[in-house]
């Protein structure tokens, strides 16, 4: 069985999906669900059993001897988030928990790491394990200092030689866009937040630049289809032989301006766009550039293409967005 914190959430559920449609075995999910239409990401999928986070050891203790990996997605996502006591809890003591957790039973862990660990890309987007390297990277908010801080734990615990899963990975997650982010309010990807003004024919709101090296819409980031991060973590729990932390983006940055032209051309509309001030609280912490280097990834031997921003865009709104059923 594997255990997918997160497993309601945006990438959770299309890991989990992915995972049902490939038949590796059954699923059990660790998440919150709430009052609101988080439950729909799973009404799809036949699980073995959906854990609140409050029970989430008392299910481990359990259930242990019969799973097969750990899959951590679970965290407070949200870049905006300012409760640092909270963030902590979760993105980090609860990672170092679950790490111990595996490392005592024997069972494979892989996590969501961020893009946002690099900060403003001074020291580069090159996924070296390496202790001092990661001593560098500068995180720009709480969440990317979370998970960064989860990182360099993980490696200087792996170079101390003290007890470690049997198979360990981080993902360092760039920006991910596909189904089953609805519930993330104004933390969905820019896709989803451009369909509907594109769907109803108006233009789509971009931030402006407040960089001299970018124009308005050309602030470039690294956008990644959901369905390649699915792909990436279970041909990592095919190749137990492979961990560490490795980059999960398309090594193509695109820009701002390219994405919201594929969001119109999906709807066979031609572009419009305006540019609104980027918000005062965000412009000091803001990523005017993200490309990751794949070279690790590609070197363990991942070779499957990725999905280019038109096909993918493509894919989620005719496939999502623009139908009755917007749920993978």
């Amino acid at each position: 069985m594997f255990l997918v914190t997160g497993g309601a959430g945006f990438i959770g559920s299309n890991i989990v999906a992915a995972i049902e449609e490939r038949g590796l075995g059954k699923v059990a999910i660790c998440d919150r669900l709430g009052s609101g239409g988080k439950w729909r990401n799973i009404a799809k999928r036949e699980l073995a059993d959906i854990v609140h986070p409050d029970r989430l050891f008392e299910f481990l203790g359990d259930n242990g001897a019969g799973i097969e990996a750990v899959i951590h997605m679970g965290a407070v996502s949200a870049t905006t988030a300012s409760d640092a006591d909270r963030i902590v809890d979760t993105n980090f003591r609860l990672s170092v928990a679950l790490w111990n957790w595996c490392a005592g039973h024997r069972v494979r862990f892989v996590y969501a790491s961020s893009a946002a660990t690099y900060g403003d890309g001074a020291e580069g987007f090159d996924d070296d394990n390496a202790p001092d390297a990661l001593a560098r990277l500068r995180p720009l908010n709480p969440y990317g200092w979370s998970k960064h801080l989860f990182d360099r734990r993980v490696v200087r615990m792996v170079a101390d030689g003290e007890p470690r899963p049997p198979q360990w990975a981080g993902l360092k997650f760039f920006n991910v866009y596909g189904p089953n982010e609805d519930h993330k309010a104004d933390q969905k990807s820019v896709v989803a937040q451009i369909y509907p003004r594109a769907e109803a024919g108006m233009p789509a709101r971009l931030f402006k630049s407040h960089h001299p090296d970018y124009a308005d819409g050309g602030q470039l980031r690294d956008f990644i289809w959901v369905g390649d991060c699915a792909d990436v973590v279970l041909w990592l729990l095919e190749h137990d032989t492979q961990e560490g932390l490795f980059n999960c983006g398309t090594g193509g940055a695109r820009s701002f301006a390219d994405l919201a032209a594929a969001v119109y051309r999906a709807l066979d509309k031609e572009p419009q766009i305006e540019y609104i001030p980027t918000p005062e609280a965000i412009r000091d912490r803001y990523q005017y550039f993200t490309e990751a280097d794949m070279s690790r990834l590609r070197a363990a031997g991942y070779d499957e293409p990725f999905t280019t921003l038109e096909d993918g865009i493509g894919a989620y709104v005719k496939g999502f967005l623009n139908t009755d059923d917007r749920y993978r």
